[in-house]
Order: structure tokens, then sequence, then C-alpha cells
């Protein structure tokens, strides 16, 4: 499915989001609803409320450097990626626009979450402005990798931790099973089985925003070790598949 050119990529996600916007009215008349039961500690009920969502693929498209990795014969790689980020080109995943300026307008509070390091926040708050996406300005609501000592790993949970601090997390949006829950790193069975024990969450307070590039479910095939060899990791991908077999 190619975010570029798929209707139907464009579709579900526009209905994604659509979910969202109805279970944000939910959450908004239920003061006992959190999105974050890990982080959101004591009482909670009367903290404004809040949302997160992480940022590439599911709020800014960057299908453009997918397809330049894809032209060139190359990987994701950071000397790549930071340039590709400050040029500012990202463009704006259906739905998502429409979803954050209606929560804005419900007084609730935005929060971009992403594992986008630091030194790539000029380049990032660029291009959401550019797109229109609002961003408060009466206190930091960009939460990137490495702005605290505390934020060093991809792990979300302690930024998590941090918007409960003076929020009700309600509603958490994100493309990876990473944007949710610690538990994300396993094998595909372990992954599966981390999708099941939350089933409650998805479509409620948790909304998954298809992402068919990449992500962890792909590196889970190849025990998420990126080191390994290309050709390596192409064929415990191949390995890891279910296929067919016809009747001789």
């Amino acid at each position: 499915m190619d975010p570029q050119t798929s209707a139907e990529f464009k579709a579900n996600s526009v209905a994604m989001y659509r979910l969202a916007r109805i279970m944000l009215e939910a959450s908004l008349a239920d003061k006992s609803w959190t999105a974050a039961p890990a982080e959101q500690m004591g009482s909670f009920a009367d903290k404004p409320p809040a949302v997160m969502l992480d940022i590439d693929e599911t709020v800014l498209d960057n299908s453009s450097y997918e397809a330049w990795l894809i032209n060139n014969d190359k990987s994701y790689g950071s000397k790549t990626w930071g340039p590709f980020v400050d040029s500012a080109t990202s463009l704006a995943i259906p739905g998502s626009l429409d979803f954050i300026k209606y929560a804005g307008s419900k007084g609730v509070k935005v929060f971009y979450v992403s594992n986008r390091k630091a030194h790539l926040e000029k380049g990032t708050r660029k291009n959401l402005l550019a797109l229109g996406y609002p961003i408060d300005t009466s206190e930091d609501t960009v939460l990137l990798r490495q702005e605290k000592e505390a934020w060093n790993s991809s792990s979300k949970s302690p930024r998590r931790a941090y918007i409960t601090a003076n929020y009700r997390l309600v509603i958490v949006v994100g493309d990876n099973l990473s944007d949710f829950t610690d538990s994300y790193g396993g094998s595909i069975a372990e992954r599966e089985a981390v999708m099941k024990q939350t089933r409650d969450m998805w479509g409620s307070k948790w909304i998954m925003i298809a992402n068919p590039m990449y992500g962890s479910w792909e590196s889970a095939a190849f025990g998420h070790n990126r080191k390994l060899e290309k050709n390596k990791q192409r064929k415990m991908k191949h390995d890891a598949m279910s296929a067919w077999a016809p009747a001789d």
C-alpha cells in the first residue's frame, strides 16, 4: 500500500481520524477515561484533557524520503534523514489536520511526540507550521527524543508520564506499536500477544494509522538487528512469511 498512490490508504487514514474524533467526544464526557493506563497516576479526573500524536507517518507523510531511498538503493540513515527533515517537505497525513484542529476547538491540548532527535526540532516545527498544524506557544508540545536526559531512548513512556503529570491523556494516535506501549520490540508472536492483551484500547483510546512502508513489524522478522547484513535481513523476512503451497 503506497501512501503516494493508494486511495485506499488515504481513505483508511481519514476513517481512523474520524474515529479518533468520535472517541475524543466520548473521552470528554467520561472523566475516568485515560489513554495512558501505565503512566496516568493518582487522581486525574479534573486535569485538563490532552491528546498525543506521533509525527512520522501519523501526522507527516515522509513517503518522498522512502521513495528516494528506493530509487537510490539506500537504507535509512541519519546523514540523509537529517537533511530531509530540515527540508520541511513532508506532506500531511489525510485526516490528521482536521482532527488536531477539532481537538484544539474543544480545548484539548495537542502534543506531538516523536523519536526524531532533538536537533531536528527546528525543521520539524517548520514543516508542521507550513502545513497549518497548530503548535502551542504557552509550553513545549513538540516532544522529541534526547530533549531531556530521561528521553534518550526510543521509549515514549517517559514522555507520556511528562504529559500525564499535568493532563488527562485521552487519545493516543500513532503508526507503530511503540507509540502506545513499550512492549513492542519482541518477536512476531510476542508483539501479537501484546496487541491481543491490549485489544480493549484499540479503536477507542488508541488509534492506529496504517504504515505500509516501515516499522517494528518489519524488523521483528530479523530480531530488530539492523546491523545484520541486508541480504540476511531479507532472507529472514522471507522465512517469516506463511506462503500458500499449491497441491501437486
